[in-house]
């Protein structure tokens, strides 16, 4: 069961990693981060919005909004792709930036 566990949470990284981050998608030759952040966001809205056509197609949801579809998507990813862009700052630095802040004050 564990090792079961384990599978499951690898491939879910990984499998974000191949659509979100850009050292793993096609992404990753732009250099200026701000536009890859740009692209990212831009990809996530269009996608979105297209899951919210099928969803109000395909379910026959009455009252369903894509602007609100968008809207929690960005609430649930937004806050994980920040965390996941401080877990990885924290790995690479090694929390230096926290003692240098610290130092700073």
């Amino acid at each position: 069961m564990i090792e079961t566990m384990k599978k499951l949470i690898y491939w879910v990284v990984n499998s974000w990693r191949v659509v979100m981050d850009n050292r793993y998608n096609p992404l990753r030759h732009i250099k200026d981060p701000s536009i890859q952040g740009y692209f990212t966001m831009a990809l996530f809205i269009m996608w979105s919005g297209y899951f919210g056509v099928v969803a109000l197609h395909w379910m026959n949801w009455i009252g369903y909004s894509i602007v609100w579809s968008i809207i929690i998507h960005m609430a649930v990813l937004i806050p994980i792709m920040v965390t996941n862009a401080v877990f990885e700052q924290a790995e690479k630095d090694g929390a230096n930036w926290v003692s240098s802040y610290k130092q700073e004050k």
